[in-house]
């Protein structure tokens, strides 16, 4: 029987997750799809996502393709999927797609926010599972300021965990704007043509470093600008407050 493409977008809560790739002996998100999906079919349907998220890392717009046969609607899929998941994995939406659409290949843009944590309230245990809750004084001047250095196209070379060398380390960062996080505090939000492993929480935790008076301004300047520097980011900003918001794609697509 011939099969049809389904886009999904989903959401998550990755607290409890290995990240999001299929790992031996690992509880994550791509598994738990895989192993549903086997559940309502009785056959493997692999499922391929627009891109890796972290151990910890939430979603809210990460996007997904699944090869299905026909007697599976759109909707039906998504109705069954949301019944037996695990509460921490959403379907938010379904929909048929172009055969040779790619979700990770095809996308011209991602954006993640990042919520810090400024006020006691942000360590609630209702609250500190979803932010970074900061110690010490926030200059948000500072903070501002900062952010802006990373606009336009660098390379983030020096803000990679693991590297990319047949793709380079040269992205373009479009946006990357703090607004208030409810009123407990600050939301980066950034959207880029790609990003590299770790490198939405090195940026925040370097950028915070400054902001918090740890490191002058000048250091960002330099690991944006003299990708073979010495110098070195600050530690990377917690899982916690980092969300995978939204995939874009060719309006074809």
């Amino acid at each position: 029987m011939n099969k049809y493409n389904l886009k999904l977008t989903l959401q998550y809560d990755g607290a409890a997750f290995h990240g999001w790739q299929i790992q031996p002996a690992e509880r994550t998100v791509q598994g738990e799809l895989e192993a549903t999906l086997f559940n309502l079919t009785g056959k493997t349907c692999p499922v391929i996502g627009s891109g890796r998220t972290d151990k910890g890392v939430h979603a809210t717009g990460q996007v997904a393709t699944v090869s299905i046969e026909p007697a599976w609607t759109a909707g039906k899929l998504r109705r069954a999927l949301n019944a037996l998941l695990p509460e921490d994995i959403w379907i938010k939406n379904s929909s048929t797609i172009h055969p040779e659409f790619h979700p990770r290949y095809d996308a011209i843009s991602r954006t993640y926010l990042y919520n810090l944590g400024l006020m006691e309230q942000s360590r609630s245990p209702f609250n500190y599972r979803w932010c970074w809750p900061l110690k010490g004084e926030l200059n948000e001047s500072l903070l501002h300021k900062a952010t802006t250095l990373i606009l336009g196209e660098h390379s983030f070379r020096s803000f990679a965990k693991s590297g990319q060398p047949e793709r380079g380390y040269t992205c373009s960062i479009q946006e990357a704007l703090w607004y208030p996080w409810r009123d407990l505090g600050l939301s980066l939000h950034i959207t880029g043509n790609r990003f590299l492993h770790h490198m939405v929480r090195y940026l925040v935790g370097t950028i915070t470093s400054i902001a918090l008076g740890k490191r002058p301004m000048r250091d960002l300047e330099v690991l944006l600008n003299e990708p073979d520097t010495s110098l070195t980011t600050s530690p990377p900003a917690p899982p916690t407050g980092l969300f995978l918001t939204r995939v874009a794609y060719p309006k074809y697509s």
